[in-house]
């Protein structure tokens, strides 16, 4: 029995998202849980998933999450913004731990003001998750939404600072309503928009909390996991191994900018729509 639940404990954590956006969050976990093994999908032949229509997130999160199930993990995280919106449709929603709750309590700790601030897909601000969690934290909170099309498409092809004139011009544009609105705090709603934090901290004064997604959600993890006595019990450092759905190379290159390692040689293509 004993033998049994140490296997349990090290079993990995399996996360995914639409490309690479939630590599955000395995950077967050190996700062905080350096000992726990991750097992990452990301969906490179499909992304990006905030411009997909319901029915086909939908479809897309349970056959990435059929996958992971595959790999014998013993959690399940949607780094995906989009998907978590959309947690409560999915064939098996209590198996999905998302980033929306993490990061709208975060937002409510910090904020002064009151005024809090969400950006994300289309698809993610259609959904009204996050102001609906926000609402149910903080009834007294005025939440001002912004859908930002274009910017996972942008940060996946690696327009991702602020020499970048088509990424400074397209957030300067998101960004108008906030300033506006004088938010103090701002949720990055997507797992990608943490990547270029500092292009919309500058934009927004350098005085807005920013909320990181992939962060919060990590914090959580650990929590969870805590509570659960499902930690680790390795002495050494965590494993990881990386599946794709396309564009293995591509993937391999950009990880490399945000992990600070190079991942070539533990990433697999796969194909996703076998599960």
């Amino acid at each position: 029995m004993e033998n049994n639940l140490k296997n349990e404990k090290n079993k990995p954590i399996g996360i995914f998202d639409s490309g690479l956006g939630g590599l955000t969050a395995v950077k967050a976990i190996k700062s905080l849980l350096p000992h726990e093994d991750i097992i990452y999908f990301g969906d490179t032949g499909r992304t990006p998933y905030g411009t997909k229509s319901e029915k086909t997130i939908i479809s897309y999160a349970n056959q990435n999450i059929n996958f992971l199930k595959s790999k014998n993990v013993k959690m399940i995280v949607s780094a995906c913004g989009t998907v978590s919106s959309h947690i409560n449709k999915l064939d098996n929603p209590e198996l999905v731990t998302g980033v929306i709750e993490p990061s709208c309590q975060a937002a409510v700790k910090l904020t002064k003001n009151y005024k809090i601030g969400v950006i994300g897909t289309s698809a993610t601000i259609k959904s009204g998750a996050y102001t609906n969690a926000l609402n149910k934290i903080c009834p007294r909170a005025k939440i001002i939404s912004q859908d930002c099309p274009l910017l996972a498409s942008l940060i996946e092809n690696g327009f991702i600072d602020k020499s970048s004139e088509i990424l400074l011009k397209t957030v300067n544009t998101y960004m108008k309503k906030f300033i506006k609105e004088k938010v103090d705090t701002l949720i990055l709603g997507c797992t990608h928009y943490p990547i270029i934090k500092d292009v919309i901290n500058d934009v927004l004064g350098g005085h807005v909390n920013l909320i990181n997604s992939g962060e919060e959600t990590a914090k959580f993890i650990k929590k969870y996991l805590k509570e659960k006595n499902m930690l680790s019990e390795k002495n050494s450092l965590g494993i990881y191994n990386f599946f794709v759905s396309d564009k293995l190379n591509d993937f391999s290159e950009r990880a490399k900018m945000f992990l600070g390692y190079d991942i070539q040689n533990c990433t697999q293509i796969i194909n996703i729509n076998e599960y």
